[in-house]
């Protein structure tokens, strides 16, 4: 416990030594001075309260467990405890700090299995839902500085409150000129130089808690974030990502490009710091009541969701990795009638593009080829694209085990339904059991992945959450989804190095093969859903 002591008064008294540093350099580098010269009073006081935080939680788990027996009832209880004052503690940093902060909150909050559940319930409850809000006059300072003008100027109609409000920015709805409805995403008040005081915090605390605790190691975490960051505060590189997207899906996936949207983007009324959108009615998709009230199947939402995530990874190499359930918006498809039973066909609305990644196509080619073997099961190619992947030869199972959730016995079981999650109690203990037990081998492959991976597997971690709110858990056909979809991605990539008649011919024997297979899960799954309805009918009889 003393350790603990002299690595919270470290921390805490590095934090007020680099405070000074930090702002200084802030002042220096702001494209505001007088606004930085603001910041600097709130610089010390983040970095302080980052430090006692950190320090706070690591000695309440070190002296709360303090002499119980590992695997003991009291133990279990008391560690359920401290984990629940533990992420309110978090929760109320998140909070106090904002911006960057809520965002590593909300990504917490999609980690599900992975850490324990008292951190994914408060955070999921709060991150969504409670972020900070910009007054009016803030939003009106931003529209001067933009725009040149304020938004009751330059709109006919403009909502000072606004309908949603997440860690960078806040949208309002407004009325242009013409009478067309626009949503308006106006970035949180010198969110800029916020960010980058919150990065080097954020830099320090990991480092430290790294240096004190080996085992805690996130530094991957600061890499992605000096990353990410830039380009999710430009809001023209939101808007292009987001026509960038519709456009891969028109090219390289018609078949589903009516089923998914983005709004569109007036460009006359957007700066790196101002976005105007067209304005979108729909349910979020982890608003269950009201997608069935739209007449919307829960079952062929969740479908549409894994297959145009699944052509965006595999197919297009620009990939959406923040598809949490407030970024992911759904509405009946405008061309489409009610069936006689009432139902609608869905259409899913993307939100918030800030933040993509592209895949080259050799990182590409290797993922599909991996989500390839993890659906049929093929323990030496999993091997070998894990590896190529980055995850090295001696933790390529583990690497697997944190993309389906699933432990080893369990990938490589041949049975069909291997890879489904139930979403019961049962498997949520045991998930969190094995990250428990191989938590320090996890920090490791997270540190030795390429960042591109990283970000694929929290897009993973969102799109699991999502599709587990939706059918409480994940299923069969979102597998076969994966499995045709890598597969035909793999496929075409080597149609495309192919440069002998031999090799073309091989290539086309090997897509003939993977038709056959596919069908044989089709028949088997319909048989299985055939059995399910049937075992069904006899309960309720």
């Amino acid at each position: 416990m003393a350790r603990l002591w002299r690595a919270g008064a470290k921390l805490s008294l590095v934090a007020s030594a680099v405070g000074g540093g930090i702002t200084a350099a802030l002042i220096a580098t702001s494209d505001d001075p007088e606004t930085a010269l603001k910041l600097c009073a709130t610089v010390p006081n983040r970095l302080f309260r980052d430090a006692v935080t950190a320090a706070n939680i690591a000695f309440d788990y070190e002296y709360s467990l303090w002499g119980l027996p590992e695997g003991s009832s009291e133990r279990e209880r008391i560690k359920h405890e401290v984990h629940l004052r533990s992420a309110q503690k978090l929760q109320e940093l998140c909070f106090k700090n904002g911006g960057v902060y809520i965002k590593l909150g909300q990504h917490l909050g999609q980690l599900e299995y992975l850490v324990p559940e008292e951190y994914v319930r408060t955070m999921r409850e709060s991150m969504l839902n409670r972020c900070p809000v910009s007054s009016y006059e803030q939003v009106c300072n931003v529209f001067k500085k933009e725009l040149g003008d304020t938004p009751d100027k330059i709109f006919s109609e403009f909502d000072p409150v606004p309908i949603a409000s997440a860690s960078l920015a806040q949208v309002h709805v407004a009325r242009m000129h013409d009478g067309k409805r626009v949503a308006v995403k106006v970035q949180h008040t010198h969110m800029t130089d916020t960010a980058a005081a919150d990065h080097a915090t954020v830099e320090l605390v990991v480092n430290t808690l790294h240096r004190f605790f080996p085992s805690f190691d996130y530094r991957w975490l600061i890499d992605e974030i000096s990353e990410s960051l830039p380009k999710e505060l430009d809001f023209l590189t939101e808007a292009k990502n987001s026509e960038r997207c519709l456009e891969n899906f028109h090219k390289l996936s018609p078949h589903i490009a009516n089923y998914v949207y983005a709004p569109k983007v007036y460009w006359n009324l957007s700066t790196s710091k101002l976005l105007t959108m067209e304005f979108m009615e729909g349910a979020y998709v982890n608003d269950v009541k009201t997608i069935q009230k739209l007449g919307i199947s829960l079952h062929e939402l969740s479908m549409l969701v894994s297959l145009t995530f699944a052509e965006m990874m595999f197919k297009h190499g620009f990939v959406h990795c923040d598809p949490h359930a407030a970024n992911l918006l759904v509405r009946p498809l405008p061309s489409s009638k009610a069936s006689i039973w009432g139902r609608r066909k869905p259409q899913l609305i993307l939100l918030d593009h800030g933040l993509y990644k592209e895949l080259d196509i050799e990182t590409r080619t290797n993922y599909a080829s991996l989500w390839k073997a993890l659906v049929f099961a093929d323990a030496n190619a999993i091997k070998e694209y894990s590896t190529k992947l980055g995850a090295g030869e001696d933790l390529y199972a583990l690497f697997a085990g944190v993309l389906t959730m699933r432990p080893w016995n369990r990938v490589v079981d041949p049975s069909m339904d291997h890879l489904v999650i139930q979403g019961n109690e049962s498997d949520r203990l045991e998930l969190q059991m094995y990250a428990s037990q191989y938590f320090h081998q996890i920090s490791e492959l997270l540190r030795r992945l390429p960042r591109v991976i990283l970000l694929m597997l929290k897009t993973n971690d969102c799109l699991r959450a999502v599709n587990n709110c939706l059918l409480q858990g994940s299923s069969l056909e979102t597998f076969f989804i994966i499995g045709r979809v890598s597969s035909e991605a793999v496929i075409e990539a080597k149609m495309l190095q192919s440069k002998s008649f031999l090799t073309w011919l091989n290539v086309k024997l090997d897509k003939i093969l993977l038709e056959v297979r596919l069908w044989g899960m089709q028949v088997a799954l319909w048989l299985l859903q055939l059995r399910k309805s049937l075992s069904w009918s006899n309960q309720a009889l």
